[in-house]
């Protein structure tokens, strides 16, 4: 392997879609695979060896989900690129993957074309996303910097905004259910409300979430 080429590292469980990348990465210029796994643990466990520049990750995982993945691998190697591939439009869940530390999304059924331009944008150091995510992640910078919340506070009550049980936050954050109540009592303390429909209300209008 030419010593300037990007290590390329794809995470995704369905082996033949894994093989595909893998075909279509390999044909580019500069670019070559040198590890594929099915779970977001085996690319933790191994990382260290590859080494990575880039990394495909599928967000659907048996076992840990691929934005907490995407939270892990950055947390501790924040120069490695992650590059989300995925089946979903939806907004938020792209989104969280984002917020995470991945620098752009692909589509599950995108060509050749559509991959190298992906990756040479990343290279350049640019995102690679639809101008509908673009905008989404452009309002996330515009929540008021005034909120007496802290970044978990936020992050819970936005969570909660969206449905989300205790013990679902509790799994997404990597913490107790209990500490999420705690974090609830706190935010009521702070917003001065009594409920979460009021708490949520609150935030809205003053943009704290």
């Amino acid at each position: 392997m030419n010593i300037y080429e990007k290590r390329v590292v794809i995470v995704e469980d369905n082996t033949e879609l894994s093989n595909l990348y893998s075909f279509l990465i390999n044909g580019i210029d500069n670019y070559s695979v040198i590890g594929k796994y099915k779970r977001c643990e085996d690319l933790i466990k191994n990382i260290n060896h590859d080494r990575p520049d880039l990394i495909l990750m599928d967000l659907e995982l048996p076992g840990m989900s691929g934005t907490e993945g995407i939270r892990q691998v950055k947390k501790k190697y924040p120069r490695i690129e992650i590059l989300v591939v995925t089946i979903h439009e939806n907004d938020d869940v792209i989104f969280q993957s984002l917020s995470a530390g991945a620098c752009g999304y692909l589509s599950k059924t995108a060509g050749l074309t559509e991959v190298e331009r992906a990756l040479k944008r990343i290279e350049t150091g640019g995102a690679y996303m639809t101008s509908r995510i673009a905008r989404k992640v452009v309002e996330s910078f515009q929540k008021s910097y005034f909120s007496p919340l802290t970044k978990r506070e936020t992050e819970i009550l936005s969570l909660i905004s969206k449905g989300k049980t205790y013990s679902m936050i509790a799994v997404d954050l990597n913490i107790a259910s209990d500490t999420v109540k705690s974090h609830l009592k706190n935010i009521y303390s702070k917003l001065h409300v009594n409920s979460k429909a009021d708490a949520i209300s609150l935030a809205l209008k003053e943009k704290f979430i």
